[in-house]
């Protein structure tokens, strides 16, 4: 589960000491921020694109999901989270919410599958309702 601490009005994401030491020692391999040209601007796009893709490795890491599995909670086709992490695209805004609702909601839910064939909700106060 992802916590967030604030600190003098700045919000800090508090991750385990492992995730910390994986992104930190370049285990996890991060998308390159493009080259500054001689008067320190970049490529505003590419910009957009390598920190979208670094802020979504980091947290899904820190939360312990793998690609697959933040896709599959954010409702999204992995291959489209994979072309977001890798700085290939820039997500429209309906699928950064999904994703950022999906790392905000890590532990919270705990969905029960049913033999039936249909799909179980959970809503935030537990309460299980079942469709087919």
């Amino acid at each position: 589960m992802m916590k967030t601490l604030v600190e003098k009005g700045r919000k800090f994401v508090l991750v385990p000491v492992e995730a910390w030491e994986r992104i930190a020692s370049g285990a996890v391999a991060l998308p390159e921020l493009p080259v500054a040209d001689a008067e320190g601007n970049m490529d505003a796009l590419e910009f957009a694109r390598a920190t979208i893709a670094r802020g979504i490795i980091r947290d899904r890491i820190a939360a312990g999901l793998s690609q697959a599995e933040l896709a599959r909670r954010a409702g999204i086709q992995p291959a489209v989270l994979n072309r977001i992490e890798k700085a290939k695209v820039v997500p429209d805004n309906s699928t950064i919410k999904k994703i950022d609702a999906a790392l905000a909601n890590v532990g919270k839910l705990k969905p029960q599958r049913r033999p039936t064939g249909g799909r179980t909700h959970v809503s935030q106060k537990g309460a299980r309702k079942t469709s087919f």
